[in-house]
């Protein structure tokens, strides 16, 4: 039995933040139904290729974007743009404890399925919402894409190489890392409201946004400028205020030293064969590494071109100092590690048996997650999930399909 077993989502959301979103609830043991558009579902579905494999190893339709954020649900396809497709979201709402949507602000207000219309038929709906920029402010009607967040947030102003060396400038993260922080903050906010509901009787709203998440994870970036009034720029794969804390490259290819305290950098340094560096009073506390970083950090580059990363890596980990090497996606999920902590999972998929993808990385000992089923086919669980939730019978139904409001 999941942590949230028998907490009922009902999921209008697409892309990723609302997803993620819904996807960790799932994994959790709630039960996410996905509202997707009849005949085009999710904007994702279409995100391709990559597509994934069928058993023959051949192409599906079904996108691996799509298939990275929607495991555990279930999906029925509705249109909300009809009188009845409205009709049967405000009915699935009123049976339902969560509802997520990322719709532009304010614009399921006419169809009769923004929070105050909602929780006049069910109070104890939790209604999470998210956007771009949030529910009020003066850019609340525009939409909010992770990429323009990153820019806008001041993430990639503080990523990437600097300015004055080659390939220096703002980039984006690799991954829509503002997407899936705001799909988790949306996760502690839910649980939050479920929580107070317990005492209140009552759900609430929760008005998510990529900005505020953006701005709220630059965690000390933010409070140096705060402590400084001096926004801080990009240092690449160096740190801001710790030294060493970079990447180096060795004869044969880069990896991480991240070396936190001044005792860690004597235990480094006497593991590397360098142990005078500690007693230059340059470089004897952290403070003097970050002030002297150009000197401390060429002369430990200019060290380890000499011996592999292995090399380096093994004699590094034996005195305990962080490092490790950078590793592409296929060698990150080849790590005994991960394979150990089992971050690789296996869900049997009706056109894929052999189906993987990368698991929770929740642990919990006495309710851990399942992973009962792949991200579902488009409207695969229509007729069962209002069947369940609404008693419609198979006329109905047909009647509905014949109308094209469900499909």
């Amino acid at each position: 039995m999941g942590a949230l077993n028998g907490v009922r989502v009902l999921d209008l959301s697409r892309v990723l933040a609302g997803p993620w979103c819904s996807q960790v609830l799932a994994d959790l043991g709630a039960d996410v139904v996905k509202v997707e558009r009849v005949g085009k579902g999710d904007d994702t579905r279409a995100w391709g290729p990559p597509y994934m494999k069928d058993a023959e190893g051949n192409d599906t339709q079904e996108a691996s974007y799509y298939q990275s954020s929607n495991r555990n649900k279930r999906s029925i396809a509705v249109d909300i743009a009809t009188p009845q497709g409205q009709q049967v979201v405000r009915a699935l709402a009123a049976e339902s404890d969560v509802l997520i949507e990322n719709f532009k602000a304010g614009s399921l207000k006419k169809y009769g399925l923004d929070y105050e219309s909602l929780s006049s038929l069910n109070p104890r709906l939790i209604y999470c919402s998210i956007t771009g920029f949030g529910q009020t402010g003066p850019r609340a009607q525009e939409p909010g894409y992770d990429f323009i967040i990153q820019g806008m947030g001041g993430l990639m102003s503080i990523t990437g190489e600097r300015d004055d060396v080659q390939g220096g400038g703002p980039q984006k993260v690799g991954v829509a890392v503002t997407d899936v922080m705001t799909g988790l903050y949306s996760v502690i906010a839910i649980q939050a409201a479920l929580l107070a509901r317990e005492k209140t009787g009552r759900g609430q709203h929760c008005d998510m946004a990529l900005l505020d998440v953006q701005v709220a994870a630059l965690g000390n970036q933010s409070q140096n400028y705060l402590s400084t009034g001096k926004s801080p720029g990009r240092y690449g794969n160096a740190h801001a205020n710790i030294v060493p804390y970079n990447s180096f490259s060795a004869s044969d290819q880069d990896f991480i030293i991240a070396c936190g305290n001044d005792t860690q950098f004597t235990a480094l340094c006497n593991a590397i064969a360098l142990p005078e560096l500690p007693a230059d009073p340059r470089f004897a506390k952290n403070e003097d590494r970050v002030r002297n970083r150009e000197a401390i950090t060429q002369i430990l580059a200019d060290h380890f071109k000499h011996n592999t990363a292995a090399e380096w890596v093994e004699k590094i980990s034996n005195v305990k100092v962080p490092v490790g090497l950078i590793n592409n996606i296929a060698d990150a999920l080849a790590e005994p590690q991960v394979e150990a902590r089992g971050m690789v999972v296996n869900i049997p998929h009706a056109m894929n048996p052999d189906f993987k993808m990368v698991g929770s990385p929740i642990h919990l000992s006495d309710t851990p997650v399942e992973y009962k089923r792949p991200a579902p086919l488009l409207g695969q669980d229509t007729d069962s999930v209002l069947t369940e939730y609404l008693q419609l019978s198979s006329e109905q139904l047909s009647q509905l399909k014949s109308e094209g409001v469900i499909g």
